[in-house]
């Protein structure tokens, strides 16, 4: 580890610009930072996303770090943050997976496949959707935001929301019924 002057020092050249005094803070702290994102989500990929997000969050709010605890304990904290919201993320789409598969066993009397395999489908079925009607399915199911909350974020109007939601269920729903075992 660096000594504190030397970290104090990347600080406030991070500040001023200095994105060498950043890297020198990054390299200092990434492996910590990767593995608490991997204990929290237990997933490579994941934990490197949430690594990467949590030196950009860093940097970008780096004036707000006044110096009362560890430079270290401020990254553990937004990287714990991080996560967090992920693991809600996380929730919610699993949720609605199950919540679709459930819909699916109770509209084929229960016959067919676990609720695994039809949540596998289900994600499978939303990679298959054309990018803008998948981002108004996620936005509005995954996220749970309205539809004038996602025509802003997709700078559409919430007409042209609403029609790629049906457009996209009426896919999916064609796409998630079950093969028939003729």
């Amino acid at each position: 580890m660096a000594p504190p002057d030397d970290e104090l020092n990347w600080i406030r050249n991070s500040l001023a610009g200095d994105m060498e005094a950043f890297t020198a803070l990054v390299k200092l702290y990434q492996k910590m930072v990767h593995a608490l994102a991997f204990r929290m989500t237990s997933s490579l990929d994941d934990a490197e996303d949430l690594a990467q997000e949590t030196f950009l969050r860093a940097y970008q709010q780096l004036d707000s770090f006044r110096g009362e605890a560890k430079f270290s304990t401020w990254l553990c904290q937004i990287t714990v943050n991080l996560s967090l919201n992920w693991r809600a993320r996380e929730k919610r789409r699993g949720d609605v997976h199950s919540k679709w598969a459930g819909n699916l066993i109770a509209e084929n009397d229960g016959v067919g496949e676990f609720p695994d395999e039809l949540s596998r489908r289900v994600q499978n079925a939303l990679n298959r959707l054309p990018a803008k009607q998948r981002a108004a399915i996620v936005l509005t199911v995954y996220e749970n935001r309205g539809h004038a909350e996602a025509a802003k974020m997709l700078n559409c109007t919430e007409a042209t929301i609403s029609w790629r939601v049906f457009a996209a269920r009426q896919k999916l729903k064609r796409w998630l019924k079950p093969v028939s075992h003729e």
